[in-house]
């Protein structure tokens, strides 16, 4: 689970290392994603990062994925960054 975030958006994706291949990923750019926020909900803030968290969650356990490795991407581990660890840990990812 490879996070990235901006100013004003979140981006995460996870990448199988074996095969080197994109086997989800959801951003707050994403039309489906972008239009299901609510008001309080920007990929600039926790509210936005939490939402994303649970997104890519879904979209893993779809896939039949539940065990995951966190790169935060050299960002802190505060804010947006927990944000999306901890929604995605409550959606039911290990990591």
């Amino acid at each position: 689970l490879t996070v990235f975030r901006s100013v004003a958006h979140m981006y995460v994706q996870v990448v199988d290392d074996m095969s080197g291949r994109t086997i989800a990923a959801a951003s707050t750019v994403d039309p489906k994603i972008k239009g299901a926020l609510d008001a309080a909900e920007r990929g600039g803030n926790i509210a936005g990062a939490k939402a994303i968290g649970r997104v890519i969650a879904e979209r893993l356990k779809e896939k039949g994925v539940t065990r995951v490795v966190f790169d935060r991407n050299g960002f802190l581990y505060h804010g947006r960054v927990k944000a999306v660890a901890d929604a995605a840990r409550e959606a039911g990812l290990e990591f």
